[in-house]
Protein backbone atom coordinates (compact mmCIF):
# COMPACT_ATOMS: atom_id res chain seq x y z
CA UNK A 1 0.00 0.00 0.00
CA UNK A 2 1.42 3.55 -0.90
CA UNK A 3 0.47 5.02 2.24
CA UNK A 4 1.77 2.45 5.05
CA UNK A 5 4.58 4.94 6.18
CA UNK A 6 2.06 7.93 6.68
CA UNK A 7 -0.50 5.20 8.57
CA UNK A 8 2.43 4.33 10.67
CA UNK A 9 3.10 7.61 11.94
CA UNK A 10 -0.04 8.45 12.23
CA UNK A 11 -0.79 4.89 14.70
CA UNK A 12 2.72 6.20 16.75
CA UNK A 13 1.49 9.39 17.20
CA UNK A 14 -1.57 8.69 18.21
CA UNK A 15 -3.42 10.29 15.87
CA UNK A 16 -4.67 7.48 14.19
CA UNK A 17 -8.61 7.36 14.03
CA UNK A 18 -10.34 3.59 15.59
CA UNK A 19 -13.22 2.36 14.47
CA UNK A 20 -14.85 -0.72 16.32
CA UNK A 21 -17.47 -3.06 14.88
CA UNK A 22 -19.54 -4.60 17.20
CA UNK A 23 -19.72 -3.43 20.97
CA UNK A 24 -19.95 -6.83 22.90
CA UNK A 25 -17.20 -7.84 25.64
CA UNK A 26 -14.21 -8.07 22.84
CA UNK A 27 -15.31 -5.12 20.50
CA UNK A 28 -16.25 -2.24 23.95
CA UNK A 29 -13.03 -3.46 25.43
CA UNK A 30 -10.90 -2.86 23.03
CA UNK A 31 -12.25 0.19 22.05
CA UNK A 32 -11.91 1.45 25.74
CA UNK A 33 -8.29 0.17 25.77
CA UNK A 34 -7.79 2.04 22.47
CA UNK A 35 -9.06 5.29 23.69
CA UNK A 36 -7.47 5.22 27.26
CA UNK A 37 -4.02 4.57 24.45
CA UNK A 38 -4.66 7.99 23.32
CA UNK A 39 -6.74 7.45 20.13
CA UNK A 40 -10.09 8.67 18.96
CA UNK A 41 -12.38 6.16 18.81
CA UNK A 42 -15.85 5.46 17.73
CA UNK A 43 -17.91 2.34 18.29
CA UNK A 44 -19.95 0.85 16.48
CA UNK A 45 -23.26 -1.57 16.86
CA UNK A 46 -26.16 -2.45 15.43
CA UNK A 47 -28.45 -3.01 18.49
CA UNK A 48 -29.67 0.69 19.35
CA UNK A 49 -30.58 0.03 22.82
CA UNK A 50 -26.81 -1.15 23.95
CA UNK A 51 -25.61 2.04 21.58
CA UNK A 52 -28.23 4.31 23.70
CA UNK A 53 -26.87 3.33 27.10
CA UNK A 54 -23.22 3.43 26.46
CA UNK A 55 -23.75 6.86 24.90
CA UNK A 56 -25.54 7.97 28.49
CA UNK A 57 -22.32 6.35 30.04
CA UNK A 58 -24.66 2.78 31.41
CA UNK A 59 -22.79 -0.08 31.09
CA UNK A 60 -24.77 -2.88 29.90
CA UNK A 61 -21.92 -5.09 28.30
CA UNK A 62 -21.37 -8.16 30.52
CA UNK A 63 -17.70 -9.12 31.02
CA UNK A 64 -16.58 -5.82 30.15
CA UNK A 65 -13.94 -3.98 32.71
CA UNK A 66 -15.99 -1.33 34.47
CA UNK A 67 -13.01 1.01 35.86
CA UNK A 68 -11.45 0.71 31.94
CA UNK A 69 -15.02 2.05 31.07
CA UNK A 70 -15.17 4.97 33.43
CA UNK A 71 -11.24 5.47 32.27
CA UNK A 72 -12.25 5.24 28.92
CA UNK A 73 -15.22 7.84 28.96
CA UNK A 74 -13.00 10.34 30.81
CA UNK A 75 -10.73 10.68 27.69
CA UNK A 76 -13.56 12.25 25.96
CA UNK A 77 -11.70 10.12 22.69
CA UNK A 78 -14.97 7.71 22.63
CA UNK A 79 -17.90 8.05 21.11
CA UNK A 80 -20.99 5.29 20.41
CA UNK A 81 -23.42 5.15 17.26
CA UNK A 82 -24.98 2.93 15.15
CA UNK A 83 -24.24 4.63 11.65
CA UNK A 84 -22.22 3.12 9.65
CA UNK A 85 -21.26 5.91 7.61
CA UNK A 86 -19.17 6.26 10.57
CA UNK A 87 -16.74 3.92 9.66
CA UNK A 88 -15.81 6.42 7.09
CA UNK A 89 -12.80 8.49 7.82
CA UNK A 90 -11.47 6.15 9.82
CA UNK A 91 -7.47 4.85 9.65
CA UNK A 92 -8.26 1.77 11.28
CA UNK A 93 -11.67 -0.76 11.59
CA UNK A 94 -11.41 -3.63 13.69
CA UNK A 95 -14.23 -5.97 13.60
CA UNK A 96 -15.43 -7.75 16.73
CA UNK A 97 -18.58 -9.67 15.67
CA UNK A 98 -20.68 -12.75 17.24
CA UNK A 99 -19.47 -15.99 15.71
CA UNK A 100 -21.85 -18.48 16.87
CA UNK A 101 -22.48 -22.03 15.81
CA UNK A 102 -25.55 -23.34 14.37
CA UNK A 103 -26.22 -26.76 13.87
CA UNK A 104 -22.54 -27.40 14.33
CA UNK A 105 -21.03 -25.48 11.95
CA UNK A 106 -19.73 -21.62 11.92
CA UNK A 107 -22.40 -19.12 11.24
CA UNK A 108 -20.73 -15.81 9.64
CA UNK A 109 -23.90 -13.84 9.44
CA UNK A 110 -22.64 -11.18 11.32
CA UNK A 111 -19.77 -11.00 9.60
CA UNK A 112 -21.12 -10.76 6.40
CA UNK A 113 -23.31 -7.83 7.49
CA UNK A 114 -20.21 -5.73 9.13
CA UNK A 115 -18.41 -6.78 5.81
CA UNK A 116 -20.55 -5.02 3.96
CA UNK A 117 -20.87 -2.14 6.13
CA UNK A 118 -17.49 -1.56 6.10
CA UNK A 119 -16.73 -1.97 2.50
CA UNK A 120 -20.00 0.43 1.50
CA UNK A 121 -17.62 3.61 3.25
CA UNK A 122 -14.36 2.10 3.04
CA UNK A 123 -11.25 4.35 2.42
CA UNK A 124 -8.10 4.04 0.71
CA UNK A 125 -5.22 3.78 3.25
CA UNK A 126 -7.07 2.35 5.85
CA UNK A 127 -6.30 -0.70 8.30
CA UNK A 128 -9.12 -3.48 8.54
CA UNK A 129 -8.38 -5.91 11.20
CA UNK A 130 -10.69 -9.38 12.14
CA UNK A 131 -10.79 -10.31 15.41
CA UNK A 132 -13.71 -12.77 15.60
CA UNK A 133 -13.02 -15.98 15.91
CA UNK A 134 -13.74 -18.64 12.56
CA UNK A 135 -11.83 -21.36 10.81
CA UNK A 136 -9.13 -20.57 9.42
CA UNK A 137 -9.19 -19.47 5.89
CA UNK A 138 -11.75 -16.75 6.83
CA UNK A 139 -10.12 -13.37 6.40
CA UNK A 140 -8.53 -13.87 3.31
CA UNK A 141 -11.58 -16.14 1.48
CA UNK A 142 -14.45 -14.31 3.17
CA UNK A 143 -12.91 -10.35 4.41
CA UNK A 144 -11.08 -9.91 1.31
CA UNK A 145 -13.44 -10.21 -1.24
CA UNK A 146 -16.26 -8.50 0.42
CA UNK A 147 -13.76 -5.70 1.49
CA UNK A 148 -12.90 -5.51 -2.32
CA UNK A 149 -16.35 -4.34 -3.36
CA UNK A 150 -15.65 -1.26 -2.83
CA UNK A 151 -13.72 -1.15 -5.84
CA UNK A 152 -10.58 -1.00 -3.69
CA UNK A 153 -7.59 -3.32 -3.57
CA UNK A 154 -6.17 -5.33 -0.75
CA UNK A 155 -2.80 -5.13 -0.62
CA UNK A 156 -2.60 -2.07 -2.99
CA UNK A 157 -5.01 0.41 -1.64
CA UNK A 158 -6.16 -1.14 1.88
CA UNK A 159 -4.58 -3.65 4.56
CA UNK A 160 -5.75 -6.86 6.11
CA UNK A 161 -5.66 -8.51 9.50
CA UNK A 162 -6.46 -11.31 11.77
CA UNK A 163 -5.89 -10.36 15.39
CA UNK A 164 -7.90 -13.14 17.96
CA UNK A 165 -9.17 -11.43 20.90
CA UNK A 166 -7.71 -13.10 24.05
CA UNK A 167 -9.91 -11.54 26.81
CA UNK A 168 -11.00 -13.22 29.95
CA UNK A 169 -14.30 -11.65 31.74
CA UNK A 170 -13.87 -11.17 35.39
CA UNK A 171 -10.17 -12.36 35.39
CA UNK A 172 -7.80 -9.97 37.63
CA UNK A 173 -4.66 -11.24 36.72
CA UNK A 174 -4.56 -10.67 33.48
CA UNK A 175 -6.12 -7.33 32.00
CA UNK A 176 -6.59 -6.40 28.72
CA UNK A 177 -2.81 -4.95 28.40
CA UNK A 178 -0.70 -7.43 29.72
CA UNK A 179 -2.38 -10.26 27.55
CA UNK A 180 -0.19 -11.02 24.71
CA UNK A 181 -1.88 -10.36 21.42
CA UNK A 182 -1.20 -12.50 18.05
CA UNK A 183 -1.40 -10.61 14.95
CA UNK A 184 -1.16 -12.31 10.88
CA UNK A 185 -1.96 -10.16 8.36
CA UNK A 186 -2.35 -11.16 4.52
CA UNK A 187 0.63 -9.13 3.82
CA UNK A 188 3.35 -8.12 5.41
CA UNK A 189 2.51 -4.66 5.13
CA UNK A 190 -0.72 -5.70 6.87
CA UNK A 191 1.13 -7.55 9.61
CA UNK A 192 3.92 -4.87 10.28
CA UNK A 193 0.97 -2.20 10.64
CA UNK A 194 -1.19 -4.31 12.82
CA UNK A 195 1.40 -4.97 15.20
CA UNK A 196 2.43 -1.49 15.40
CA UNK A 197 -1.31 -0.83 16.54
CA UNK A 198 -1.93 -3.34 18.61
CA UNK A 199 1.95 -2.55 20.14
CA UNK A 200 0.63 0.62 21.58
CA UNK A 201 -2.37 -1.16 23.60
CA UNK A 202 -0.64 -4.33 24.88
CA UNK A 203 2.35 -5.08 25.94
CA UNK A 204 3.39 -7.90 23.87
CA UNK A 205 2.54 -8.70 20.43
CA UNK A 206 3.55 -11.92 18.37
CA UNK A 207 3.69 -11.43 14.68
CA UNK A 208 2.63 -14.87 12.59
CA UNK A 209 3.58 -15.44 8.87
CA UNK A 210 -0.06 -15.67 7.64
CA UNK A 211 -3.75 -14.54 8.32
CA UNK A 212 -4.46 -18.48 8.76
CA UNK A 213 -1.90 -19.42 11.20
CA UNK A 214 -3.19 -16.46 13.57
CA UNK A 215 -6.93 -17.62 13.25
CA UNK A 216 -5.54 -20.98 13.83
CA UNK A 217 -3.82 -20.19 16.97
CA UNK A 218 -6.90 -19.24 18.75
CA UNK A 219 -8.88 -22.49 17.45
CA UNK A 220 -6.12 -24.20 19.37
CA UNK A 221 -6.26 -21.98 22.75
CA UNK A 222 -9.79 -23.39 23.53
CA UNK A 223 -9.60 -26.86 21.76
CA UNK A 224 -6.22 -27.35 24.62
CA UNK A 225 -8.35 -26.46 27.13
CA UNK A 226 -11.84 -27.87 26.14
CA UNK A 227 -9.90 -31.77 25.85
CA UNK A 228 -8.27 -31.13 29.22
CA UNK A 229 -11.27 -30.37 30.85
CA UNK A 230 -12.22 -33.14 29.38
CA UNK A 231 -9.54 -35.38 30.28
CA UNK A 232 -10.36 -34.42 33.92
CA UNK A 233 -14.05 -34.81 34.13
CA UNK A 234 -13.69 -38.10 32.66
CA UNK A 235 -11.38 -39.03 35.40
CA UNK A 236 -13.68 -37.46 37.61
CA UNK A 237 -15.89 -40.05 36.66
CA UNK A 238 -13.94 -42.80 37.21
CA UNK A 239 -12.43 -42.05 40.02
CA UNK A 240 -16.06 -41.85 41.75
CA UNK A 241 -16.47 -45.24 40.42
CA UNK A 242 -13.01 -46.25 42.27
CA UNK A 243 -13.90 -44.41 45.49
CA UNK A 244 -10.97 -42.23 45.16
CA UNK A 245 -10.92 -38.51 45.79
CA UNK A 246 -10.35 -37.24 42.15
CA UNK A 247 -9.69 -33.53 43.74
CA UNK A 248 -6.56 -35.26 45.88
CA UNK A 249 -5.18 -37.29 42.77
CA UNK A 250 -5.27 -33.93 40.87
CA UNK A 251 -3.42 -31.83 43.86
CA UNK A 252 -1.09 -35.10 44.27
CA UNK A 253 -0.24 -34.55 40.28
CA UNK A 254 0.13 -30.96 40.28
CA UNK A 255 2.81 -30.91 42.73
CA UNK A 256 5.44 -31.85 39.66
CA UNK A 257 7.01 -28.85 38.87
CA UNK A 258 7.08 -30.32 35.09
CA UNK A 259 5.52 -31.84 32.81
CA UNK A 260 1.88 -31.40 34.24
CA UNK A 261 -0.79 -28.40 33.96
CA UNK A 262 -3.52 -28.83 36.49
CA UNK A 263 -6.67 -28.51 34.77
CA UNK A 264 -10.37 -29.01 36.61
CA UNK A 265 -13.62 -30.91 36.75
CA UNK A 266 -16.81 -29.49 37.04
CA UNK A 267 -20.15 -29.67 35.28
CA UNK A 268 -19.47 -29.25 31.82
CA UNK A 269 -17.97 -26.07 29.84
CA UNK A 270 -19.38 -22.48 29.23
CA UNK A 271 -19.12 -18.97 28.16
CA UNK A 272 -18.79 -17.62 24.61
CA UNK A 273 -15.38 -19.29 23.64
CA UNK A 274 -14.47 -23.28 24.95
CA UNK A 275 -17.93 -24.71 24.29
CA UNK A 276 -18.14 -23.00 20.69
CA UNK A 277 -14.70 -22.31 19.35
CA UNK A 278 -13.59 -25.80 18.98
CA UNK A 279 -16.72 -26.57 16.50
CA UNK A 280 -14.99 -24.47 14.44
CA UNK A 281 -12.14 -26.63 14.12
CA UNK A 282 -14.14 -29.38 14.12
CA UNK A 283 -16.55 -28.49 11.00
CA UNK A 284 -13.49 -27.34 8.91
CA UNK A 285 -11.14 -30.39 9.90
CA UNK A 286 -14.52 -32.73 8.53
CA UNK A 287 -15.28 -30.60 5.44
CA UNK A 288 -11.71 -29.53 4.27
CA UNK A 289 -10.00 -33.15 5.21
CA UNK A 290 -12.72 -35.70 5.03
CA UNK A 291 -12.46 -36.83 8.60
CA UNK A 292 -13.17 -36.17 12.66
CA UNK A 293 -10.55 -34.28 14.83
CA UNK A 294 -11.37 -37.61 17.50
CA UNK A 295 -9.38 -36.49 20.70
CA UNK A 296 -11.76 -33.01 19.93
CA UNK A 297 -14.71 -34.84 18.97
CA UNK A 298 -14.19 -37.25 21.58
CA UNK A 299 -13.30 -33.96 24.20
CA UNK A 300 -16.84 -32.39 23.15
CA UNK A 301 -18.94 -35.84 23.90
CA UNK A 302 -17.47 -36.03 27.26
CA UNK A 303 -18.10 -32.65 28.82
CA UNK A 304 -21.34 -32.61 26.51
CA UNK A 305 -22.74 -35.25 28.88
CA UNK A 306 -21.21 -33.64 32.23
CA UNK A 307 -24.81 -31.56 33.00
CA UNK A 308 -26.56 -34.98 33.22
CA UNK A 309 -23.91 -36.64 34.93
CA UNK A 310 -24.06 -34.26 37.72
CA UNK A 311 -27.79 -34.17 37.88
CA UNK A 312 -27.18 -38.10 38.31
CA UNK A 313 -24.49 -37.08 41.31
CA UNK A 314 -27.44 -34.68 42.92
CA UNK A 315 -29.56 -37.51 42.49
CA UNK A 316 -27.20 -40.25 44.44
CA UNK A 317 -27.20 -37.39 46.91
CA UNK A 318 -30.39 -37.33 48.01
CA UNK A 319 -30.75 -41.55 47.31
CA UNK A 320 -28.44 -41.27 50.38
CA UNK A 321 -30.61 -39.05 52.69
CA UNK A 322 -33.44 -41.44 51.85
CA UNK A 323 -34.98 -38.81 49.21
CA UNK A 324 -36.17 -39.25 45.31
CA UNK A 325 -35.30 -36.27 42.76
CA UNK A 326 -38.99 -36.26 42.12
CA UNK A 327 -40.50 -33.70 44.01
CA UNK A 328 -37.50 -32.70 46.06
CA UNK A 329 -36.71 -28.89 46.12
CA UNK A 330 -33.80 -28.10 45.21
CA UNK A 331 -31.89 -24.78 44.87
CA UNK A 332 -29.08 -24.01 42.32
CA UNK A 333 -26.61 -21.88 43.30
CA UNK A 334 -25.04 -19.48 39.87
CA UNK A 335 -25.81 -19.90 36.94
CA UNK A 336 -23.58 -17.48 35.02
CA UNK A 337 -20.57 -19.54 33.08
CA UNK A 338 -17.67 -18.72 35.54
CA UNK A 339 -17.54 -17.44 38.53
CA UNK A 340 -18.07 -13.10 39.24
CA UNK A 341 -19.56 -12.39 35.66
CA UNK A 342 -23.17 -11.64 34.47
CA UNK A 343 -22.62 -13.73 31.20
CA UNK A 344 -24.82 -17.23 31.68
CA UNK A 345 -23.91 -17.80 27.84
CA UNK A 346 -24.12 -21.90 27.34
CA UNK A 347 -23.85 -22.10 30.77
CA UNK A 348 -23.54 -25.29 31.85
CA UNK A 349 -26.31 -24.56 35.32
CA UNK A 350 -28.75 -24.86 32.67
CA UNK A 351 -28.79 -28.22 31.31
CA UNK A 352 -28.39 -29.56 34.82
CA UNK A 353 -31.41 -27.51 35.96
CA UNK A 354 -32.98 -29.04 32.84
CA UNK A 355 -31.83 -32.37 33.36
CA UNK A 356 -33.33 -32.26 37.14
CA UNK A 357 -36.81 -30.82 36.26
CA UNK A 358 -37.42 -33.49 33.51
CA UNK A 359 -36.76 -35.79 36.49
CA UNK A 360 -39.43 -34.13 38.67
CA UNK A 361 -37.42 -31.65 40.82
CA UNK A 362 -38.81 -28.39 41.80
CA UNK A 363 -35.51 -26.67 40.92
CA UNK A 364 -34.86 -23.27 41.88
CA UNK A 365 -31.99 -20.88 41.37
CA UNK A 366 -29.84 -17.69 42.89
CA UNK A 367 -27.13 -15.77 41.55
CA UNK A 368 -25.94 -11.98 42.53
CA UNK A 369 -25.37 -11.01 38.72
CA UNK A 370 -28.15 -12.88 36.72
CA UNK A 371 -31.88 -11.94 38.14
CA UNK A 372 -33.70 -14.57 35.46
CA UNK A 373 -32.86 -17.43 33.48
CA UNK A 374 -34.91 -19.97 31.41
CA UNK A 375 -34.77 -23.73 30.61
CA UNK A 376 -36.93 -26.41 29.61
CA UNK A 377 -39.46 -23.06 28.16
CA UNK A 378 -39.73 -22.25 31.72
CA UNK A 379 -38.21 -18.69 32.99
CA UNK A 380 -37.55 -18.62 36.25
CA UNK A 381 -36.98 -15.37 38.63
CA UNK A 382 -34.30 -15.89 41.06
CA UNK A 383 -35.08 -16.46 44.76
CA UNK A 384 -33.20 -14.59 47.19
CA UNK A 385 -30.38 -16.02 49.32
CA UNK A 386 -31.66 -16.53 52.94
CA UNK A 387 -31.31 -19.31 55.73
CA UNK A 388 -34.84 -19.87 55.00
CA UNK A 389 -34.56 -20.58 50.85
CA UNK A 390 -31.43 -22.38 51.94
CA UNK A 391 -32.78 -25.06 55.08
CA UNK A 392 -36.38 -25.14 52.50
CA UNK A 393 -34.33 -26.89 49.85
CA UNK A 394 -33.83 -30.62 50.01
CA UNK A 395 -30.25 -30.00 48.09
CA UNK A 396 -28.19 -26.89 47.31
CA UNK A 397 -25.98 -27.27 43.95
CA UNK A 398 -23.69 -25.35 44.23
CA UNK A 399 -22.80 -24.69 40.25
CA UNK A 400 -20.61 -21.76 39.79
CA UNK A 401 -18.83 -20.30 43.43
CA UNK A 402 -19.20 -16.40 42.98
CA UNK A 403 -16.76 -15.31 45.34
CA UNK A 404 -19.52 -13.20 47.60
CA UNK A 405 -21.05 -16.54 48.66
CA UNK A 406 -19.95 -17.56 52.19
CA UNK A 407 -20.01 -21.17 51.98
CA UNK A 408 -19.90 -21.70 55.39
CA UNK A 409 -22.74 -19.73 56.08
CA UNK A 410 -24.65 -21.94 53.08
CA UNK A 411 -23.60 -25.46 54.76
CA UNK A 412 -24.75 -23.83 57.84
CA UNK A 413 -28.14 -23.78 56.90
CA UNK A 414 -28.60 -26.30 54.27
CA UNK A 415 -29.71 -29.76 54.93
CA UNK A 416 -27.20 -30.96 51.89
CA UNK A 417 -24.90 -29.35 49.34
CA UNK A 418 -23.26 -30.79 46.66
CA UNK A 419 -20.60 -29.03 45.12
CA UNK A 420 -19.38 -29.51 41.75
CA UNK A 421 -16.85 -27.49 41.70
CA UNK A 422 -14.74 -28.22 44.87
CA UNK A 423 -15.80 -24.30 46.39
CA UNK A 424 -15.34 -26.24 49.37
CA UNK A 425 -11.83 -27.14 49.27
CA UNK A 426 -10.55 -28.47 52.08
CA UNK A 427 -13.24 -27.33 54.49
CA UNK A 428 -14.20 -31.04 55.04
CA UNK A 429 -18.04 -29.88 56.43
CA UNK A 430 -20.20 -33.08 56.68
CA UNK A 431 -23.33 -32.07 55.16
CA UNK A 432 -21.31 -30.93 51.51
CA UNK A 433 -21.07 -34.20 48.82
CA UNK A 434 -18.53 -32.82 46.12
CA UNK A 435 -18.47 -33.83 42.34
Amino acid sequence: MKDTASLRRRILSRNARVAVVGQGYVGLSLACAAAESSFSVVGLDVDGARINDLSREILSVPGVDEPSFRAALATGRIRFTSDGSSTKDCDIVVICVPTPVRDHAPDLSFVHEACATVSKHLSSGTLVVLESTTYPGTTEELLKPALELSGLQMGKDFLLAYSPERIDPGNEEYDFRSVPRVVGGLTPEATGAATLFYAQLVDKVISVSSTRAAELAKLLENTFRHVNIALVNEMAMICHEMDIDVWEVIMAAASKPFGFMPFYPGPGVGGHCIPLDPEYLAWQVRRDAGRQFRVLEEAQDVNGQMPVYVAGRVGEALNETRKSVKGSEILVLGVAYKPDVADPRESPAMPVMSALHKKGARVRFHDPHIPTCSFNGTVLERTELTQRSLSSADIVVLITPHKVYDLEWIAKHSHLVFDARNAFGELKISNVVTL
